[in-house]
C-alpha cells in the first residue's frame, strides 16, 4: 500500500488548480495562486466619477481594495446581486482587486491537455480577456487572464484609488 506522501508524488506537477465561478450563467475560473480570499459581499464605497465598471472600494483589514463588477466590465446584463454573490480578491500587478461574480463554485484541478486556446476571433467578443477554454467532462469552464482585464490606463486609476487612506474613507451606510 502506497503512502500519502507517494500518493501526492504521482499527481501531475504540471495540474492546473483554478477557482470556478458563474457570471450570468456560465463558468468562468482564474487561476488559484492570484487568488488570495474569496468574501461575501460586504458594504462597498461607491466612488464618484469611476469607470462604470467599478463599484466602489472596500476596507479588508486596513487595506483598500478597489472593487470591479466582473459583469459590467464584460457588459453582460446587470441583475441584482443574490446571497450567493461573492467577491474574490485577486493579485493584478502587484495590487489587490476585488472581483464580484454571481457564486464561487469550486477549486477545479485540469491538466493543461484539457484547455484549449481562445478562439482567435469570435464576433462581439473580446478573447483578450481569455487565456483559454477548460474542458471537464462535458463543461466548458472560460479560463481569465488577469492581467488583461484592466487596461494599463484603468490599472493606474485603481492604483489611486489603493493609495486613499481607510481612515478617510466614507463610512458605508
Amino acid at each position: 500500500m502506497k503512502s500519502l506522501m507517494e500518493k501526492t508524488e504521482e499527481q501531475p506537477q504540471d495540474e492546473l488548480q483554478l477557482v470556478a465561478f458563474f457570471l450570468q450563467g456560465e463558468e468562468f475560473a482564474v487561476d488559484i495562486q492570484k487568488v488570495r480570499e474569496v468574501l461575501k459581499l460586504p458594504p462597498i464605497t461607491p466612488l464618484p466619477q469611476s469607470l462604470e465598471f467599478i463599484e466602489g472600494v472596500i476596507n479588508l483589514r486596513g487595506e483598500v481594495i478597489p472593487v470591479v463588477d466582473l459583469r459590467k466590465r464584460f457588459r453582460l446584463a446587470d441583475a441584482a446581486k443574490s446571497d450567493k454573490a461573492r467577491i474574490i480578491i485577486v493579485e493584478i500587478e502587484e495590487g489587490m482587486v476585488g472581483l464580484i461574480v454571481d457564486s464561487v463554485t469550486e477549486v477545479l484541478h485540469l491538466n493543461p491537455s484539457a484547455i484549449e486556446l481562445p478562439p482567435r476571433r469570435l464576433a462581439g467578443t473580446r478573447t483578450e480577456f481569455i487565456s483559454g477554454v477548460g474542458k471537464l467532462g462535458e463543461r466548458l469552464i472560460i479560463i481569465l487572464r488577469l492581467e488583461k482585464i484592466l487596461s494599463t490606463e484603468e490599472q493606474l486609476e485603481l492604483e489611486h484609488l489603493q493609495l486613499a487612506e481607510p481612515e478617510r474613507m466614507p463610512l458605508n451606510r
